[in-house]
């Protein structure tokens, strides 16, 4: 199992190198860049744009500190007529678009090497300063949201196949169903409306992680704080994921139950509590266990985007989608590095624990 184990960690940094050379092409090709972007954003008046390209805090001061040129994009700007040819050059010299795409390339997977993933463009912040700023929100987020999912769905998931077609499944899948209907950003607003002040209640904050004074206060009140601020964003996705994960769990657990091996179990003299997790449960699980890395991403990045911006909680999902709306290809790829390479972590977490639920499934022994 050690050599598997080396082998997928081996194989990490080429699969790390495709996903960025896919991307990375893709954005060659793709309409607008960040040169476009700042001349939108200066309308043309290239008095304030000699102010920013100059020197100070603007792009070059903020590319200087890092050699923010590795980073990738089209940059040739087809849309200036009217400015001076040599200010549009500049622009271009300045955000590393003067050089090859071979060439830009080659220097950020360098960096990359080194985990620099140089400055952004327009928040003239290094990339991996924010990643690390707005990671805590992300992992508040995705962790305790997957692990209530999990907690919630698994028993709900069980008992409703031990009592399948039983008044309580029907209830209980009638709760199921609107779960799965309803988008996790509309309960989102449901809950700020009744409870964030919005129109009823104002039991719970709308606005950051914890409070402005939690430096202030002693470890319990930190902890407290905390899940205070947690409450309603973490309820919204738990109410938006809990179903699809609930019927996988009843499902694949009625498809063992009806199972041979069960029916033997049982002439055995087993009683059912025993069948059921001494037999059943292993069998069944595994299913449900596949979807844990998945489930944790999506949570953790693409799930918790709308959460984000509704509760003011400024995450990855968030600055990834604001990096792509403004070209900010430092960010796109920083963020696109960070979140491949979580989820190739815990793709080969999913593998140990399925060996950790059924020591039978070895994956050691397969070859290739």
């Amino acid at each position: 199992m050690y050599t598997y184990i080396l082998r997928r960690l081996a194989l990490i940094p080429l699969t790390l190198l495709g996903i960025i050379a896919i991307n990375f092409a893709i954005v060659q090709i793709a309409p607008g860049g960040p040169v476009e972007q700042l001349l939108a954003q200066l309308k043309g008046t290239a008095v304030s744009a000699t102010s920013r390209v100059g020197g100070g805090e603007g792009v070059e001061a903020g590319r200087s500190r890092t050699g923010q040129q590795n980073a990738s994009g089209n940059g040739a700007y087809r849309g200036a007529q009217g400015l001076d040819p040599v200010f549009v050059a500049e622009l271009n010299r300045q955000f590393g678009f003067d050089q090859p795409a071979y060439i830009r390339f080659g220097r950020m997977i360098g960096d990359y090497l080194t985990f620099d993933l140089g400055n952004s463009y327009f928040r003239d912040r290094p990339v991996l300063d924010l990643v690390l700023d707005k990671l805590p929100v992300s992992i508040s987020l995705g962790v305790w949201s997957t692990l209530l999912i999990y907690l919630i769905s698994i028993p709900l998931g069980i008992a409703k196949a031990v009592r399948d077609g039983s008044r309580f499944d029907v209830l209980s899948s009638a709760a199921v169903i609107v779960g799965y209907a309803i988008p996790a950003f509309l309960f989102a607003i449901l809950l700020v409306i009744v409870f964030a002040g919005g129109r009823y209640l104002d039991w719970f904050p709308l606005r950051g992680l914890v409070s402005d004074n939690w430096a202030e206060l002693s470890w319990p009140a930190r902890i407290v704080d905390y899940f205070w601020h947690l409450a309603l964003p973490v309820t919204a996705m738990v109410i938006g994921g809990f179903a699809s994960l609930t019927m996988l769990t009843k499902n694949s657990f009625l498809d063992e139950i009806n199972k041979q091996y069960v029916m033997t179990a049982r002439a055995k003299g087993l009683n059912e509590r025993q069948v059921l997790y001494g037999h059943v449960f292993r069998n069944a699980m595994l299913l449900v266990i596949a979807g844990f890395p998945g489930t944790l991403v999506g949570m953790l990045f693409t799930g918790s985007l709308l959460i984000e911006v509704i509760f003011s909680l400024d995450g990855l999902g968030l600055l990834g989608f604001e990096a792509v709306i403004k070209r900010d290809y430092p960010v796109m790829f920083g963020t696109l590095y960070v979140f491949s390479l979580i989820g190739l972590l815990l793709n080969l977490v999913n593998d140990l624990t399925y060996h950790w639920v059924d020591p039978r499934i070895d994956f050691a022994t397969r070859q290739g």
